[in-house]
């Protein structure tokens, strides 16, 4: 797509779009306010056979579980791109990337700090290619150096009150426009498709994750810590088995229900058949 008048330096104005998702940004307005929450539960019985024979091939650095969810996320992202919308200043956009945002705890402990890391995609990738970036970016993100996003966040809490007012006043209105500096938006894991948060890396169950105002963020995925649950088959028995809980948080204006009921199948299915992960992002599959 080639920039068009009303594009942003970071999505493309939708126009050919049905007149209710141009009346919705103008009636409810804030992101905030359109939180739509959807929950799924995870059988993970063939994903921990899938990553115990990934593991016995590569055991330097280990497959896990939120490789497995991150990928899968950024999959249905590609196969399904109206989750890739945002609405800002009462317009709808399509994303010019595809990302996964999350955060990095460098220590775990009370005081341990905290980094910011982002995964984007092109549509050729694979698991294997999201496992080393994600190496990449928790290593980098463990050490010493400091990301771009908390240099901008370090200096705008240095200034004097009245200037960091000042500066929040400016911020918001340069995020309502898209005239945000791109060395900015880069670093800001609110400007991107999918925020993950790994609740189960700090022992907690899925919750919800609210929307924000600022940046472009539609989505937000929650995972919870795996637990052992009973799953009941159709004949009443029941089974127990190692799940894991996602919570989603979505933007409702910038799809309808039975979009979301297809995308969330789609997401279901590639976690549970993690093998799919194995083939290109942008290739379709049977769900």
């Amino acid at each position: 797509m080639g920039k068009n008048f009303g594009d942003r330096k970071d999505g493309y104005k939708l126009k050919k779009i049905h007149s209710m998702h141009v009346i919705m940004p103008l009636m409810f307005p804030n992101r905030c306010d359109n939180e739509a929450f959807i929950s799924q539960r995870i059988d993970l019985t063939k994903v921990n056979a899938y990553l115990a024979e990934k593991n016995a091939e590569n055991p330097e650095y280990h497959y896990n579980l939120f490789q497995v969810i991150v990928t899968a996320v950024l999959k249905t992202m590609v196969l399904r791109p109206k989750m890739n919308r945002f609405i800002a200043n009462n317009t709808m956009y399509m994303h010019k990337e595809t990302s996964a945002s999350f955060t990095v705890k460098k220590v775990f402990s009370d005081d341990g700090a905290e980094a910011l890391a982002q995964v984007k995609v092109k549509g050729d990738e694979t698991i294997d290619d999201i496992h080393n970036e994600i190496f990449r970016q928790v290593s980098f993100c463990r050490s010493d150096k400091i990301d771009g996003g908390t240099e901008s966040l370090n200096a705008v809490a240095s200034l004097p009150g009245f200037l960091t007012r000042f500066v929040g006043w400016g911020a918001r209105l340069l995020d309502r426009h898209g005239w945000m500096p791109k060395g900015v938006t880069e670093g800001d894991p609110f400007y991107g498709s999918v925020y993950l948060s790994n609740l189960g890396s700090i022992k907690l169950q899925a919750g919800y994750h609210h929307l924000t105002n600022w940046g472009t963020c539609s989505v937000f995925c929650t995972i919870g810590e795996k637990k052992k649950r009973p799953f009941y088959n159709e004949d009443g028995t029941s089974e127990i088995k190692e799940c894991v809980d996602l919570g989603l948080t979505i933007d409702e204006r910038i799809a309808d229900g039975y979009y979301y009921s297809r995308t969330v199948k789609l997401l279901k299915t590639l976690i549970e058949n993690p093998e799919l992960l194995e083939k290109p992002l942008s290739e379709e599959v049977d769900y």
